[in-house]
């Protein structure tokens, strides 16, 4: 990444899906982002055609996979407001340029950046990043399939340059982003959080920032860049395959790893896999950058039971006694989230999401961030 620049948002956008169609289409993705702060802003964006990590069993998407050929009719950065309505101020718009062109042909696994954009937000205003993209059939556009954090648009057809919202209808799991949006801001220290569901704060309210990355970015101030990488599905052996998604986790000056939940459930891999691949992240990230600092985290509790719950045990224990080569510090976010003993493999009650589902909650994003402010800052 661009020294200069420093991550603007701690919305993940990392790709777990890919648009597949049987015909060419043309589609506008209109997307509402809160930022580290606003004001005058020079912002910038860059995007990467590549599936980060693999979702569900990896029938449609894989990590590491190419995305295909699309093109990038029309982009425009502008300011979104509070409503978050599917308009934008239109006097605000500002186009989204490629080496002063407007559109932008994209090929399969090529990652590029967009040309600086000048954007002046009021205070609580968000950014409205909006993009019409056009691609033949097949497999073309990575993007994030989970639960909707914040609110997006979409439409059929070319409406990048509409300020209103009557061609839009509200997005449900299509998350269509540039990979990294970023301005310029000096900051102390370049922080990635990379995980999975938990790490992208899966199940916490739209446009609420509950989960614990934004809650400890809160806590630290803009100085401190926080990438979030989290993405849903992940598990430790898509990022041991040293694709697309770990590139991304090697731009930061300190790497918080928060991986294992998926390993352990639907990757059904044994404690002795689990560490290795965890080893291998550690050893690729220092092995670029021997100065980086690793910050391992233990796997949440998730209400594991038989040899998964077995499984968690020994990595936990593993990660708090004996940790990978080359770890700096563990951080212990079990014993935060965790029921009392002998029931530590469940997650407390109280930070469940509705229907039992043991993706923590908003409350629980801040009980980690607290814990993790107290223990990072001492």
């Amino acid at each position: 990444m661009l020294r200069e620049y420093s991550s603007a948002t701690v919305l993940s956008t990392a790709a777990n899906y890919i648009i597949e169609r049987p015909e060419a289409f043309t589609h506008t993705y209109r997307t509402y982002v809160r930022l580290r702060e606003q004001g005058k802003l020079e912002l910038r964006f860059w995007f990467s055609n590549e599936v980060d990590s693999t979702w569900d069993r990896g029938e449609v998407a894989k990590g590491g996979q190419p995305g295909g050929d699309w093109l990038i009719e029309a982009a425009f950065a502008a300011d979104g407001g509070t409503r978050r309505d599917g308009s934008v101020n239109p006097d605000s718009r500002v186009p989204v340029t490629f080496g002063g062109g407007t559109s932008r042909l994209v090929r399969p696994g090529e990652t590029f950046w967009s040309d600086p954009v000048e954007l002046t937000l009021p205070d609580g205003h968000d950014l409205a990043f909006t993009w019409t993209i056009a691609a033949g059939s097949g497999r073309s556009v990575p993007y994030n399939v989970e639960q909707m954090l914040v609110t997006a648009f979409d439409a059929p057809g070319k409406h990048a340059e509409d300020a209103g919202a009557e061609a839009f209808t509200l997005s449900e799991k299509k998350l269509v982003m540039p990979a990294w949006i970023g301005y310029r801001k000096s900051v102390k220290r370049r922080m990635v959080f990379f995980g999975d569901s938990i790490t992208q704060g899966v199940r916490t309210a739209v446009d609420g920032y509950e989960y614990w990355v934004a809650r400890i970015a809160d806590g630290l101030g803009p100085d401190y860049g926080v990438w979030n990488l989290g993405s849903g599905w992940a598990r430790a052996y898509d990022a041991a395959t040293d694709t697309a998604w770990l590139h991304k986790a090697r731009q930061g000056d300190q790497v918080l790893i928060a991986l294992g939940v998926n390993d352990i459930d639907i990757g059904e891999r044994t404690a002795e896999q689990l560490l290795g691949d965890l080893t291998r992240i550690v050893s690729i990230l220092k092995s670029n950058n021997p100065a980086v600092d690793i910050v391992m985290f233990t796997v949440p509790p998730f209400n594991f039971s038989g040899e998964r719950e077995r499984v968690w045990r020994r990595v936990n224990e593993a990660l708090r006694t004996a940790p990978p080569e080359g770890v700096d510090r563990v951080f212990d976010i079990a014993a935060v989230l965790a029921q009392p003993a002998p029931q530590e493999h469940c997650l407390r009650p109280e930070f469940m999401s509705p229907g039992n589902d043991p993706h923590p909650n908003g409350l629980a994003g801040k009980a980690v961030a607290e814990a993790f402010l107290a223990w990072y800052k001492g």
